[in-house]
């Protein structure tokens, strides 16, 4: 679904990426986790078309995205701090992103939408909202239009509770049908039942990029935060499971 070939980009004369080769297929979840300026943020930026890699290229369906925003059209995103114009209800929100989309009334996803009930408070302003509830709105938008890949940057951040398990529980709905999900999350605990695949980052560069069967296996620790914590304190990162998988 998304190929990455040898992509690298600095900020004056700091790399933010170097060298990143990867490819993420449909029916697998990505945890992409490494420490904050790790480059987790460049990158999804990168597959988005956001930013502008200064080598290499991103493949989507095997054609590059370079110039072209079409891609777009296919991926659901959820950033970690979502920004909306303050004055705008959330139905004026969803209106305006429908007909952005120019998507299909009968075919959005409202899942997401009436667990966290906010059909009940859909004329409230953006500005008016908390931080969580604007959480819960960015979901609700990334999934909405049933993209056949979903970018969740921090999904769970600032959700309570009972919200998160919705959450989690709608991204293994979607993660059964197929779909091509990729997460950041500085919460390894909660990815241990999303996650397929690890890609571990840092100072812009993999260091560990395998399946989550793999990482445990070799580690013999079944939560995620203890078997990327013993990997890394051995710098077993340069070893077999980098090459497993890239």
């Amino acid at each position: 679904m998304i190929r990455i070939e040898n992509i690298s980009k600095r900020f004056k004369k700091h790399y933010a990426l170097r060298e990143i080769s990867a490819e993420f297929r449909s029916n697998e979840v990505i945890a992409l986790i490494g420490p904050n300026g790790s480059g987790k943020t460049t990158l999804i930026k990168c597959i988005l078309g956001m930013v502008f890699p200064d080598e290499g290229q991103i493949f989507f369906r095997d054609k590059p995205i370079a110039g072209s925003v079409m891609h777009r059209a296919e991926i659901g995103y959820m950033p970690q701090i979502g920004r909306y114009p303050d004055n705008m209800s959330i139905r004026q929100l969803t209106k305006m992103m429908i007909n952005i989309r120019r998507a299909d009334r009968n075919n959005i996803d409202t899942e997401l939408f009436n667990a966290f009930n906010l059909g009940e408070i859909e004329d409230k302003t953006m500005r008016s909202l908390s931080g969580g509830t604007r959480q819960k709105v960015s979901a609700c938008l990334a999934f909405m239009f049933n993209p056949v890949v979903l970018v969740l940057d921090e999904p769970t951040a600032g959700l309570d509770p009972i919200s998160s398990e919705i959450l989690k529980k709608k991204i293994l709905q979607e993660k059964a049908k197929g779909k091509t999900i990729i997460i950041t999350s500085h919460i390894l605990n909660e990815l241990d039942d999303l996650a397929t695949h690890v890609m571990y980052l840092q100072e812009g560069t993999i260091r560990l990029f395998s399946t989550l069967e793999d990482v445990v296996s070799i580690t013999g620790e079944q939560r995620l935060n203890k078997a990327i914590a013993m990997l890394m304190q051995h710098n077993f990162y340069n070893g077999n499971l980098h090459a497993k998988k890239v």
